[in-house]
């Protein structure tokens, strides 16, 4: 992830004009690090809004181009910001806007067969299953609609592990998001916030785990697939098993022959992460330990951290990936630093990913969740470039989720995190 490709600099030495004459040249040894990445208009409205200063000069003197695609911008379910997470269109525009490593996050049908859903039971909120009345009624809590009287909430839940894969296959993707003052089905399945859109939403083809990597793989980027947490008892059936279904996982890609390297395996269950790192060493190797303590971890508080940064090295991890507020404190001065989080998991020698960038929304109000241990240095959306670079420059960070890989791809390619 560091230097500039043999393209790269001769395509900025002859210019676009003198592209030609690249066809008379070797081709690189990397060719697919030289993938020309289109990014359009939102990398460019976040840097009129940060603050001046050396950052902005530097994004400003880089605005030109050209752009490449970059294993430091990994898409977050494809690119939820405008598309449907998790479905084709998802992908490919995150492909699109350079993203060098995309996420299916992985979980399973009633016939076990893997596909790409945030979590097992979340098909009421991002498809349109509850507007199929011959799937709906197989949902493990129906639609409920809102009552006025009580003020109970419109609520249901509709698991892929409800719905055979066959079955799975004629929904249609939509933006996350449900009315929770629904009193019909269709009013439900319309609560798109407000600072993304429904104008993608048109098509929303949903992908198996297996077209997932298909797609990936044809257009040259690596992989990183999560093992979702069950909603439902495991064994499931009685029969398949957590480790099982781990191994499914792994022998999507060995099918495949994809290589190892380009897979990043992630989990926030620890023993997901053994698993791997016993069984299928040479995928485990570069596992990715997703860090969802986050009602335990107090940053700048090493008691909190248990286990410690230490014993996951020890246990043979190699990279942890943490929420962005897990790796950044404010000074005296209230400028942000790297939490002391940061600071111990570089001293075992972990590599750190952080997630997800672009995920709050506008950051007017100092940035909800993601950015919570900054709140007070956090003014405008122009702050997610200031944020990235300190988690790039001072964390030193190997790569960062974004809703909206585009603003990662831009920050990566001024900055060399090629």
């Amino acid at each position: 992830m560091g230097r500039l490709s043999f393209f790269r600099r001769v395509r900025q030495a002859i210019g676009l004009t003198g592209l030609a004459v690249l066809f008379l040249l070797p081709a690189p040894a990397q060719a697919e690090t030289d993938i020309p990445a289109q990014l359009g208009p939102r990398p460019f409205y976040l840097l009129e809004q940060l603050e001046a200063g050396a950052l902005k000069d530097r994004l400003e003197a880089c605005k030109a181009g050209p752009f490449y695609r970059s294993d430091f911008s990994i898409a977050h379910r494809g690119a939820p910001l405008q598309f449907p997470e998790h479905t084709r269109q998802s992908y490919q525009a995150a492909l699109t806007m350079g993203a060098g490593i995309v996420e299916c996050d992985v979980t399973f049908t009633q016939d076990r067969e893997l596909v790409c859903r945030h979590s097992q039971c979340d098909l009421q909120a991002t498809t349109d299953i509850l507007l199929k009345p011959e799937l709906a009624g197989k949902c493990t809590q129906p639609f409920q609609p809102a009552d006025p009287a009580t003020g109970a909430a419109a609520s249901a839940k509709c698991c892929t592990s409800d719905i055979t894969l066959a079955e799975f296959r004629t929904l249609k993707g939509k933006m996350d998001g449900v009315n929770k003052q629904a009193t019909t089905p269709e009013e439900y399945v319309r609560g798109t916030a407000d600072w993304r859109t429904d104008l993608y939403s048109a098509t929303g083809t949903l992908m198996t785990h297996g077209e997932s990597l298909n797609l990936i793989d044809r257009a040259g980027a690596k992989f990183t697939p999560e093992l979702k947490a069950p909603q439902i008892s495991m064994p499931f059936d009685g029969d398949f098993s957590q480790q099982d279904y781990a191994r499914k996982l792994v022998e999507d890609y060995k099918a495949r022959n994809i290589d190892p390297s380009r897979v990043y395996l992630q989990s926030f269950n620890l023993e997901d992460i053994r698993f791997w790192i016993e069984t299928e060493p040479d995928f485990g190797r570069q596992a990715v330990y997703l860090d969802g303590r986050s009602k335990q971890i107090r940053p700048d508080d090493p008691n909190s951290f248990s286990p410690s940064m230490q014993a996951l090295a020890d246990m043979g991890l190699k990279i942890i990936a943490p929420p962005i507020w897990m790796l950044l404190s404010l000074d005296d001065t209230g400028e942000i630093i790297p939490s002391l989080y940061a600071r111990k998991a570089r001293e075992a020698g972990l590599d750190i990913i952080a997630w997800s960038l672009e995920r709050s929304g506008p950051l007017t109000n100092g940035g909800g969740w993601y950015y919570k241990t900054v709140k007070p240095a956090i003014r405008s959306d122009g702050d997610m470039l200031k944020v990235l670079d300190i988690l790039a420059r001072d964390v030193g960070v190997i790569g960062v989720f974004s809703d909206w890989p585009a603003t990662t791809t831009f920050y990566a390619n001024c900055t060399d995190k090629n």
